[in-house]
């Protein structure tokens, strides 16, 4: 584990808002560094189990795990329902979409400011690690704060430093990942930089808060877009009747080219959201952005028929569909195509049995081939390692029980 290097100096109290997948891990490497931090969470739960050094069940993180029982660093963090006075504050909630699909749900952002505000005093800073569409810093945030009858930029400080963590690898990227720093002035983006250079190896770049805004959607954006092609090559090229991985493979010795592999979709707290954030704020411009981001909510639709077509009409075929997480070798259900894909499916009628060895909630099986009895079709929705090792493993017994034309691989 990374050793951070302790800040003898400081006294400071830091409150971070937000115990989750990003909250958590900041507030416990300031914790490392000597601040003083106090988490906030609303859920009681998550403040019980943090309290006695328990991590939450969605957080899997050996090394947070490891911190948050270090007596050191228990000295210096403290979990509790509301905040406290501070030197700074953090606030990373969750910004999901609202009910349309298309814009972003703020009411966590604006519960969170909320809460701090009457703890607020001269000389504060508030950094938003909260993934948000452009100038929210400046027109939802900045007259949340003002209500304390400071003014941001003059009396507190306010800056906007996105996450760029992966679950089941946060406590590296956390600390060597470069990170951007967005402040609504040049003091507001030093004094979060200083703060973050407490733990961040990385670089930090500095610069204005709509830009670190923006910085954070495009990263995400970028990705959709290129998934979303290489889907829609996909359809191309099994319209012809060819093999479309194949068709990719040969592009991709192209030395300029490099596409992606086609999914069933995309799913995850960011890629699927963060692109609908730049069209929030600017349709005209973000044609291309919302295509793509149509063409992948589109594939678990489009896999749901792949699959319907090999049952063909026979309602009671029983499908096995292995892999329930949004991604492989995962437990994350957020946003998940393949769970999406069974739910059409049952929608449709057919008899589908979900399993993933990862997720306790999907482990219907003690294994593979109990899961295989009485199946008619195998249906690999996400490629776990632990799954295509089974897979080949046995595949002489799922031979015996399928046949070789009832596996489907996506």
């Amino acid at each position: 584990m990374t050793k951070i290097a302790e800040n003898k100096n400081s006294k400071e109290t830091v409150v971070v808002v937000g115990m989750g997948v990003v909250g958590l891990p900041a507030a416990l490497l300031l914790a490392q560094a000597s601040y003083n931090v106090i988490g906030v969470d609303i859920n009681k739960d998550v403040v019980n189990l943090l309290s006695k050094g328990v991590l939450p069940a969605h957080i899997k993180e050996t090394e947070l795990q490891e911190l948050l029982q270090d007596s050191q660093i228990q000295k210096n963090f403290h979990v509790q329902l509301i905040p406290n006075q501070a030197n700074s504050f953090i606030v990373a909630v969750p910004t999901p979409l609202d009910s349309s699909g298309k814009r972003a749900d703020l009411s966590f952002l604006k519960r969170a400011s909320e809460s701090i505000t009457p703890y607020l005093k001269k000389g504060n800073l508030v950094v938003i690690e909260s993934t948000i569409p452009p100038l929210t810093c400046r027109r939802f945030v900045k007259p949340i704060l003002e209500k304390s009858g400071l003014k941001v930029g003059w009396d507190i400080l306010l800056a906007h430093c996105p996450e760029r963590v992966l679950p089941g690898n946060i406590y590296h990227e956390i600390i060597h990942n470069d990170r951007i720093i967005g402040g609504v002035n040049k003091e507001s983006s030093q004094r979060a930089k200083k703060l973050y250079s407490s733990f961040v190896k990385g670089e930090m770049y500095i610069t204005d808060d709509v830009t670190a805004e923006l910085c954070k959607l495009m990263e995400n954006t970028y990705r959709d877009v290129n998934i979303a092609l290489a889907n829609e090559f996909s359809s191309v090229a099994e319209g012809l009747g060819i093999d479309s991985k194949e068709a990719i493979k040969l592009s991709n010795k192209h030395p300029r080219v490099n596409i992606l592999n086609p999914g069933i979709g995309v799913g995850g707290h960011c890629i699927p959201i963060d692109p609908w954030f730049i069209y929030e704020v600017d349709e005209k411009n973000s044609t291309l952005i919302a295509t793509a981001r149509k063409i992948n909510d589109e594939m678990p639709k489009k896999i749901a028929g792949k699959i319907r077509e090999a049952v063909g009409k026979n309602k009671k075929a029983k499908i096995v569909a292995l892999g329930a997480s949004y991604k492989a070798d995962t437990a994350d259900l957020r946003e998940s195509p393949a769970v999406r894909i069974v739910e059409i499916l049952r929608g449709d009628g057919f008899n589908v049995d979900h399993y993933d060895p990862l997720i306790p909630a999907y482990q219907w099986h003690k294994d593979l081939l109990t899961a295989l009895q009485r199946a008619n079709l195998l249906v690999v929705l996400v490629p776990h390692t632990m799954i295509l090792s089974e897979i080949h493993k046995h595949k002489s017994e799922i031979k015996h029980i399928l046949g070789d034309s009832n596996i489907l691989f996506f």
